[in-house]
């Protein structure tokens, strides 16, 4: 049996790893936050003091953290993934970072011995439960190979997009566009509301025409037109997101002015109390300045 270690038990990590556990893969697991450890011992796992001792004890170890600086310390720190991992050991990171960062930490373990692949994570928390989620993969395909096992227990669409650095290039250029989209959206459901519109009537014409987006066909549909902000992937992960973007698109060179409109509107919401709501709050953060409620009759 294969040994896994999973490092970062968030909103979409502990239900990723929980489903490595489903897979029959043995799993040792560690966050900073004792009650999510909790749970995955709970169904299965071994808990472990450090990253380092994760990586002690497993063949395959995976991150979920939020930013660059949380995953260079978790693996290249005193008590770190890097010191713990064993020569042909396999790394995957499935956080949102950028691709310099990822680049960096696969240079310091391949001096190591160690193989390393980006694999930050598409879709929902509804897909990361099902363990149906889209899995964006940069780094050499032969190691991708050995990586899919434990992939395909987190993920039904597995899609190699280049070398190392270029899962987080895609998943960079995903978000912003995801993020603009659910901003677009509500800013045009709410004025449509404002001039009178019932939602039926703007959802019966949009399905028909270029406007349709999945942001309103599912993220929007089954949480913040139902008025459910809860989290679901937080507004301060997608500004995180953005800036990320906005960052790749100026080192290439790359104007890109709705992306930082975008990224503003993200800002907005943060400063408003909603950091840690789903990034569908834009939509209340529009509602709330224009004195309306645009939600489904079933709500």
């Amino acid at each position: 049996m294969t040994e896994v270690g999973f490092v970062g038990l968030g909103t979409m990590g502990a239900p990723m790893a929980r489903n490595v556990l489903k897979t029959g893969f043995g799993l040792t697991v560690f966050d900073l936050n004792p009650a999510s450890v909790a749970k995955l011992v709970d169904a299965g796992a071994r808990a472990a003091a450090s990253p380092r001792e994760v990586a002690e004890r497993s063949e395959v170890v995976i991150t979920m953290l939020p930013d660059a600086p949380d995953v260079e310390a978790a693996v290249l720190g005193e008590n770190g993934i890097g010191h713990g991992l064993k020569s042909g050991s396999l790394y995957i990171d499935m956080s949102t970072i950028d691709p310099q960062t990822t680049q960096k930490i696969g240079s310091w373990l391949a001096q190591r011995g160690v193989d390393m692949i980006d694999s930050p994570v598409g879709k929902t928390v509804e897909h990361a439960i099902a363990g149906t989620s889209t899995l964006m993969i940069g780094g050499d395909a032969a190691v991708l190979e050995r990586a899919r096992p434990v992939l395909s227990a987190m993920g039904a669409d597995l899609i190699h997009c280049g070398a190392l650095g270029m899962g987080q290039a895609m998943k960079l250029t995903n978000n912003l566009l995801a993020s603009v989209l659910i901003t677009a959206s509500s800013e045009a459901l709410v004025a449509g509301a404002k001039a009178g519109l019932t939602l039926d009537t703007m959802i019966s014409v949009l399905k028909t025409t270029m406007a349709w987006n999945q942001q309103l066909a599912v993220a929007m549909h089954n949480r913040a037109l139902k008025g459910d902000f809860e989290p679901g992937f937080m507004v301060k992960l997608a500004h995180k997101d953005c800036r990320l973007a906005l960052a790749m698109n100026e080192a290439l060179g790359l104007e890109a002015p709705v992306g930082a409109a975008t990224l503003a509107v993200l800002g907005e919401t943060m400063d408003a109390g909603m950091a840690g709501k789903d990034v569908g709050a834009v939509l209340k953060l529009r509602e709330d300045a224009a004195g309306v409620q645009v939600r489904l009759a079933s709500a």
